[in-house]
């Protein structure tokens, strides 16, 4: 997907125009993606007048034009409405043999492969909400038609929101939701705990939010500079009889290591549970 020459940048068409394809659109567009080069579909104009307006691309309310124009096809409607979007863009695909890129939670390629005709390449995506602020992961799974050219592509389009992965199992998807899919959520868990914790304790609120943020940002950025694993950067923070390893002891004594793990399982479970329902109903 290279920058220095927009004839060589594969044209890329959003079939969804929500807010993760807004944040990928964005990312794009500020990694110096040309806006000519990219299409995007919705129901309604109204709702991609703002994306016209901000990034300079082309729009359209036709799913099958838009997807008419791509050599990567970014299906980013919910996986409720997945399989009549698929069906309808069926005959194009064929036609025109875009890659397939989906974003939908839950559904796997094989099922998504058979509802564009079968035989395409079809690559699918795990974003998490971070990737809106550019701070995403998003994990990648694609089937044996897809090219390492196009796979290369497929990681530049999702790094210009964030770290991308790829997974030789898809399977593994599961474990993902479990963990950068549902993640967030644990860390908004833990600030807001944090937060009341220290309010109660005297501080002012927005002081204490301020505080707990710059300081499980700053302890995510330094894990992620730092040769040390987790452990030992916790050791680091630890000073015999201090106040951290007293800290850490009410932790351990809690069992929030077990806590933390169940409530990991029962997310990985539950995914799976949703996606074989979300099959069954359609």
């Amino acid at each position: 997907m290279p920058t220095d020459n927009d004839s060589q940048q594969p044209a890329i068409s959003f079939i969804g125009a929500g807010n993760m394809a807004r944040a990928i659109l964005g990312g794009l567009i500020a990694n110096g993606y040309n806006p000519e080069k990219i299409w995007a579909s919705a129901p309604e104009d109204s709702h991609l007048q703002a994306l016209r307006n901000d990034f300079g691309i082309f729009t359209t309310t036709d799913n099958r034009h838009c997807a008419q124009q791509a050599d990567i096809l970014i299906l980013a409607v919910k996986p409720q409405v997945m399989a009549d979007v698929c069906r309808d863009l069926a005959s194009v695909v064929q036609n025109t043999r875009p890659l397939s890129v989906s974003i939908a939670a839950g559904l796997d390629t094989a099922t998504l492969g058979g509802w564009l005709g079968g035989g395409a390449p079809v690559v699918r995506c795990m974003p998490n909400t971070p990737s809106l602020v550019g701070e995403g992961a998003s994990a990648l799974y694609a089937t044996d038609d897809v090219g390492e050219e196009e796979r290369e592509s497929v990681t530049q389009i999702f790094e210009s929101i964030g770290l991308a992965i790829w997974l030789d199992d898809e399977q593994m998807m599961h474990a993902v939701t479990a963990l950068s899919g549902s993640g967030p959520a644990y860390c908004f868990m833990v600030l807001e705990s944090l937060e009341s914790a220290a309010t109660e304790a005297g501080l002012e609120p927005e002081m204490a939010r301020k505080l707990a943020i710059q300081t499980m940002s700053g302890a995510a950025r330094m894990a992620g500079q730092s040769d040390d694993d987790p452990a030992q950067l916790r050791r680091n923070v630890m000073s015999p009889g201090g106040t951290t390893e007293r800290a850490i002891q009410v932790f351990e004594e809690g069992g929030l290591r077990s806590l933390i793990k169940r409530a990991y399982d029962a997310a990985r479970i539950r995914s799976a549970e949703l996606s074989e329902q979300l099959k069954k109903s359609l």
